[in-house]
């Protein structure tokens, strides 16, 4: 019997799409819906592009947690990706899937983790800091913004010439390669 992933999205989800593209036709791994805390957000267009369903919820729904799992377990789902997700993970979550929610980050943590650290931000700062490498970090979540346990780092080199966009490039690069295979070695 497969195991059914949910995928959380705050924005593009090119994440998402690449995940789900690659475990199509898997018969361990399904990936049924998509939850976003933001009702504009292009992860709604790919969703129905992939013919998967995606559902919206309010922050405040989300720190509740009650309808989250209700709809979690509507769909009998076994852990969760965070690909691209913004806001933390209420611990009532955390608890209902100890070890079986995961995230990736844009950065090799602990470096340019915490609040507020994603996406364009995190590049900017491995530019402004003068980094020579950045990479992705993918790790459990816990109660925390990137504290969990790390499952797997990859690198990329960092040019003094690179502009933010090329350090944003390499690490979407090592996303797309390793996300999905990550993810199959956890749970496949």
């Amino acid at each position: 019997m497969p195991k059914n992933i949910a995928i959380f999205a705050s924005g593009s989800g090119s994440n998402a799409e690449n995940i789900i593209r690659y475990f199509a036709g898997s018969a361990e791994l399904k990936f049924p819906v998509i939850l976003s805390n933001k009702p504009d957000a292009f992860i709604h267009e790919r969703a129905k592009n992939l013919n998967v369903p995606s559902l919206t919820f309010s922050k405040q729904e989300f720190e509740a947690g009650d309808k989250i799992l209700e709809v979690l377990k509507s769909y009998d789902i076994y852990a969760i990706v965070l690909a691209g997700f913004l806001l933390k993970v209420p611990v009532e979550i955390i608890k209902a899937y100890p070890h079986r929610i995961i995230n990736i980050h844009p950065a090799l943590l602990p470096k340019y983790g915490g609040k507020g650290m994603y996406g364009e931000r995190v590049h900017k700062a491995v530019k402004e800091q003068g980094d020579t490498e950045s990479g992705i970090t993918i790790h459990y979540v816990n109660e925390n913004y990137d504290e969990g346990n790390v499952i797997f780092q990859a690198l990329c080199e960092v040019l003094p010439t690179d502009t933010c966009e090329d350090i944003a490039a390499k690490v979407h690069a090592l996303e797309y390669e390793h996300f999905p295979k990550v993810i199959e070695q956890i749970w496949g």
